[in-house]
């Protein structure tokens, strides 16, 4: 397929002048960052081509020939295809500038300078109950990680003597290649394969981490969970993940909240939700009632000619929004139970009373039913 042309891939006019050239590339280079896009290939692609294009019409003299003879002079030819995105980092690393935090590195990785190893992240689920979520709570959990080697402070060695500079990159931590093309000589650089972007070597290891300055363990942590979470929610803890190799910096500890389902309340957002029965003498007549909540009982009062599915709210009495003051309300549904099995006297009172007009149902008055009522009540 043939290659578009570098202009039209930055947009810029033919006499652009260089800052105009550099911004452009800036832009997309932002937009088809693989950090922004993380597995998309086709944005990983263009981030290349913009990075081939910006190679040849930043340099002046591969720029003059590029605009004599296209891409027939070899301009840039490997500047997309073979180059792969530690070289790019590596030659325009500048160009990103704080836009994805220390010098533009890919995958968190510098652009340029020495590799700092970074540990893993570790995710653990963290059961909570109602009374937690409704005030916050503490609690420690005890996770098996990756910590530290305590015989060498986490280094891989014993002492400073126990390294030496990397032969390979001579401490830079990446190696340079030089590649002649028709445009000239290239120059590429790429992380260290013998001392993997460090630029030392251990000459004498830990006997305890054999040099990783990691070992297997576990530690004991503090998680103050805020009023208000949800399930599913995930809070991260910064360094509290693995320990990285040879004093690198650690991962984070993700906490994914699980709510316990309580036995009488149900959650809904920040809102509860609670089924409350009564008789039919006590819908007739009235009566009074407690029922539970997240701060203990609560008395409601049944008004007399109370309907089936009418609903109570209990303003403020539901859960915290999380960072903020805001509280959702409690909802009581009444339900009115109906007796399945009467004796004979009973039968008989029913009876007297069935065919009196104030037992008759009159559907002009009824109360919404309760799904009406809680659509109402989110509109």
């Amino acid at each position: 397929m043939s290659k578009r042309d570098y202009y039209e891939v930055l947009g810029v006019q033919r006499n652009a002048p260089a800052d105009e050239i550099k911004k452009a590339y800036r832009k997309l280079a932002i937009k088809y960052h693989p950090d922004k896009n993380p597995g998309n290939k086709e944005a990983e692609e263009s981030f290349k081509e913009a990075a081939e294009a910006y190679e040849v019409l930043s340099n002046a003299d591969k720029k003059a020939k590029y605009d004599r003879f296209g891409h027939s002079a070899g301009a840039g030819s490997s500047a997309g295809g073979g180059m792969n995105m530690d070289d790019i980092f590596s030659h325009f690393g500048d160009i990103f500038g704080g836009a994805f935090g220390g010098g533009g590195g890919f995958g968190g990785q510098q652009g340029r300078g020495r590799r700092v190893n970074r540990g893993s992240n570790i995710r653990v689920k963290v059961k909570v109950n109602l009374n937690e979520i409704a005030y916050g709570c503490e609690k420690k959990i005890k996770v098996n990680k990756q910590i530290h080697c305590n015989s060498c402070s986490g280094q891989g060695a014993q002492n400073t003597s126990d390294f030496s500079t990397c032969s390979t990159c001579r401490g830079t931590g990446q190696v340079t290649r030089i590649t002649n093309t028709i445009l000239g000589q290239m120059q590429t650089s790429s992380v260290c394969p013998t001392c993997e972007g460090e630029g030392k070597i251990i000459t004498n290891k830990c006997k305890s981490c054999f040099g990783e300055g990691v070992v297997k363990g576990e530690e004991i942590i503090t998680i103050n969970l805020p009023a208000g979470v949800e399930d599913g929610m995930q809070l991260s803890m910064g360094g509290k993940g693995n320990a990285a190799k040879r004093g690198g910096i650690p991962g984070d500890l993700i906490v994914v909240i699980e709510e316990i389902e309580d036995e009488n309340l149900k959650r809904d957002g920040n809102n509860l939700f609670y089924e409350h029965y009564i008789s039919i003498s006590d819908a007739i007549l009235g009566s009074s009632a407690e029922i539970p909540t997240i701060e203990g009982k609560a008395k409601i009062k049944i008004e007399p000619g109370t309907q089936p599915g009418k609903t109570l709210r209990l303003k403020g009495k539901g859960l915290p929004t999380i960072n903020s003051y805001g509280k959702g309300d409690l909802l009581v549904n009444v339900n009115v139970w109906i007796p399945q099995n009467l004796d004979k006297d009973e039968q008989k009172i029913i009876e007297k009373i069935k065919d009196s007009e104030n037992f008759k149902p009159k559907p002009g008055k009824q109360e919404k039913s309760f799904f009406s009522k809680m659509k109402d009540y989110f509109e």
